[in-house]
């Protein structure tokens, strides 16, 4: 679901205004893809400690692209449908997120 949901940020933000190419697309982009790495390199390391850091991390990214997104909804950035549609996603992966989070932290 992570990378579903880096996959339609980087899909969606491609109809964002040219000159945000390095201001909120490039960020929301970066912060979309830190979800699924951290949960690949958290997964790649020895322990579910190093594995909750990196679970952690990806829950900072998450959070820091939902403000982005509704950032770009305020800008007019994202119809309706499609910040519905990425809240919808974020908020699914938010939860199963958390729940592994707390799962493996103990």
């Amino acid at each position: 679901m992570a990378d579903e949901f880096a996959y339609e940020v980087y899909k969606t933000t491609g109809t964002f205004p040219k000159e945000e190419m390095f201001g909120i697309v490039s960020q929301l982009r970066r912060a979309a893809v830190s979800i699924p790495t951290n949960i690949v390199e958290g997964y790649s390391r020895k322990g579910d400690k190093e594995l909750t850091r990196f679970v952690n991390i990806a829950i900072g990214s998450l959070a820091e692209v939902e403000y982005l997104l509704s950032f770009s909804f305020k800008l007019g950035y994202l119809d309706e449908s499609s910040y519905q549609n990425l809240e919808s996603i974020r908020s699914q992966l938010g939860k199963l997120l958390w729940r592994f989070y707390k799962k493996i932290s103990g």
